[in-house]
This record gives C-alpha cells, structure tokens and sequence, in this order.
C-alpha cells in the first residue's frame, strides 16, 4: 500500500468518528464513568492481546503517571503486563483463562474493565468480561466496526468504524488518550486541598 493511501484510511477512519455522535457521546459517557469510579476510590483495569495488549499497558500508563500535566498518579493496571502470571495462567488454565482469572483475583465491585479487541472476539477478552460483570465492574469495549461478541455483554462499546486491523488499533489508541485527558481535567483542573492545583500548573 502506498504511503499516502495508508494515511489516507486512517485520516478517513477519524473523521467518520469525529462525525458520529453516538461514538463521541459514548467516549465521553466512558469518561465519567471513570471519574466517578475514581471518586469512590476505585480503579481501571485494561487489557488486550498483541497490540492491544500494548494500547492497554498505554492507558494504563497514561493514568498512573501523567498525560498532559504533573498531578498525583490515577490508579490503573494493564492485565498484559505481568509474564509471570501470564504464563501461570496459560499453564494451569488455558490462555482463554489469562485474564479473567486477574479479574477474579483482583477486580472489585465498581472498578472499571477496559477490554480492547480489534475483532471483538478474542475469547479472553470476552471471558474477562463476562467475569467482570460477576464482580459488578462496569466494562468497556473497544472494538471494530464488524458485529462480534462483545457488542451484547459490555456495559458499553466503542466501535471504530473500520474493518482494518492497523486502522482500528490507530484509533484505539486516540480514543484512549481522548478518555485520558478528559478523566485527568475532570478530576484534577480544580483545587481540592492544598496538593492539588490548576491544570497546566506543577504539582508541590
């Protein structure tokens, strides 16, 4: 493919989200969700497989440590991340297993699943989630523009409007850093006691 056509079809991808209200409406609802789930001491877990499992450590990090000013880290965990659990996991229970068996171990009610999967298939993604919503954890998925699973179990679903797996991730990752940047203004662009101050301005 040449250069200008790749660019092309991931500029092309973001405008049709940048057009759908529904999608923006649903980034923005996923959000507060997390706001609030903040609010109440909770956390965001995420995970994904191949360069999903990348966008997940990515928003993860994201809140942990920063986006766009110096604040106190957001708890957050990739599911991705640990190869020693991973493995386990995969020995003893199956790779189907690799994720939900976290969820089980440390998800709790009023936490925020993050599962990203660019098919909405992915076996353990969908396992995670469904034992996401036993532990009333509110889920998000982000997804394809293809029906799939994972449009009738998550709590909610972003769904980039594209069939290439590169595109889709491309705007995954956007997505993740819209949300990022929403939940850290929110929560951090007013003084609440004497550590915390305006956006834009260095944590003391």
């Amino acid at each position: 493919m040449q250069i200008e056509n790749y660019i092309q079809a991931s500029i092309e991808t973001k405008q049709k989200i940048l057009s759908d209200k529904n999608i923006l409406s649903t980034i923005q609802t996923v959000a507060n969700e997390i706001v609030k789930a903040y609010e109440k001491g909770k956390k965001v877990l995420t995970a994904g497989n191949g360069g999903s499992a990348g966008d997940a450590q990515h928003i993860a990090g994201e809140l942990v440590s920063k986006f766009f000013f110096d604040r106190p880290g957001l708890s957050a965990f990739s599911l991705a991340t640990d190869t020693s659990i991973l493995t386990a996991i995969g020995n003893d229970y199956g790779y189907e297993n690799s994720f939900s068996r976290q969820i089980q171990a440390n998800a709790n009610e009023g936490d925020v699943f993050i599962g990203i999967s660019t098919s909405g298939n992915s076996k353990n993604i969908i396992k995670a989630i469904l034992e996401a919503k036993k532990k009333k954890v509110i889920t998000v998925g982000f997804v394809g523009e293809r029906p799939c699973e994972m449009d009738n179990i998550c709590d909610y679903i972003i769904k980039v409007p594209s069939e290439s797996t590169p595109t889709i991730q491309e705007s995954h990752i956007m997505i993740g850093h819209i949300i990022c940047a929403i939940v850290e203004e929110a929560i951090f662009n007013v003084i609440k006691g004497d550590n915390l101050c305006l956006s834009g301005q260095k944590l003391h």
